[in-house]
C-alpha cells in the first residue's frame, strides 16, 4: 500500500462549472505526464475513493492528496 501525504497544492482537474453536469457523481480525470525526473500522474475526482483506487494499483511509493474545500 502506497504512503499517503498530505500536501498543500494539487492542480484542479474539475472545475467547479462542471459539477451539475455530472449530478451522479462519476467523474475522474487523469492527466500522466513525463520529464526528466520521471512519470507524474495527476487525478481529480467527485469520488475520493475512486481516484485512490485506480491510483494505488499503479504501485506508486507514494501518494500526495489534498484536503479540498
Amino acid at each position: 500500500m502506497a504512503d499517503y501525504r498530505m500536501v498543500e497544492h494539487i492542480p484542479d482537474l474539475i472545475q467547479a462549472e462542471e459539477y451539475d453536469r455530472h449530478p451522479e457523481g462519476r467523474l475522474v480525470r487523469v492527466s500522466i505526464r513525463v520529464d526528466g525526473e520521471g512519470v507524474q500522474v495527476l487525478g481529480d475526482a467527485f469520488r475520493p475513493e475512486l481516484l485512490e483506487k485506480l491510483l494505488e494499483t499503479l504501485g506508486p511509493d507514494a501518494i500526495e492528496q489534498m484536503l479540498c474545500g
